[in-house]
């Protein structure tokens, strides 16, 4: 399975397109971590793409390192230490207060990526430490449609295909405009249930401790 791309400026080795997630900025993602990490605390970052996090977090006084296996998109974050790896390569030799897993990486459909991630996310994180991690929860694969999406200013996000590529696998393609510019994104989805991500992170020595929001979307998992 191989993810994708399309639109102007450069497109990321997973399918992102950099142009559009230079226009984005946080929706509370901060003030998430922010509840867990002790103040001036360690982050580990990994798929940090332009800073969208990184600067917020970095504004707030915590020290971050930010992992991206792009380039392009590292060439945008503004942080004293940046490491180009892809995260499932990642040995620092070093370990966090906290290592944050955003925008559904959880769900990669490649169950041995999956498995290398979880394990790159405890190698970095000292006893007691914090994995923060988003996800997509099983059921909400259910609404999924194709013109589902949202609008924020003059951006938009929405779903332009669906294909299920078998009972826990879906194919899935992002259109993203700004205007009259506009870009895709390709990639599978695996889904997961509470108690597959519970052993998905038991196998890697992370204990799921908790939701950290109403929606379930992110997940709060310790490092005993």
């Amino acid at each position: 399975m191989t993810n994708s791309g399309t639109g102007p400026g450069s497109i990321t080795p997973d399918g992102s397109p950099v142009e559009f997630y230079l226009l984005m900025t946080p929706e509370g993602e901060p003030e998430i971590v922010s509840g867990v990490v002790p103040a001036g605390g360690s982050i580990l970052e990994i798929g940090s793409g332009v800073g969208r996090l990184t600067h917020a977090l970095l504004d707030l006084g915590f020290e971050v390192v930010a992992v991206d296996e792009s380039a392009e998109m590292l060439a945008h974050v503004r942080a004293p230490a940046t490491v180009r790896s892809r995260a499932q390569d990642l040995h620092l030799g070093r370990e966090f207060d906290a290592v944050l897993l955003a925008s559904q990486l959880v769900n990669t459909a490649d169950d041995h990526d999956r498995h290398e991630l979880m394990a790159a996310c405890a190698r970095h994180l000292r006893p007691g430490g914090a994995a923060i991690m988003q996800w997509t929860p099983d059921e909400r694969h259910d609404v999924w449609e194709v013109g589902r999406g949202r609008s924020f200013g003059d951006l938009s996000i929405s779903i332009a295909a669906l294909e299920q590529i078998s009972p826990r696998v879906i194919a899935s393609t992002m259109r993203y405009t700004q205007g009259d510019r506009v870009w895709t994104q390709s990639f599978w989805s695996r889904r997961l249930s509470e108690e597959e991500l519970t052993a998905e992170l038991a196998a890697a020595g992370l204990r799921f401790a908790r939701y950290l929001t109403d929606d379930q979307t992110w997940v709060l998992a310790v490092k005993d």
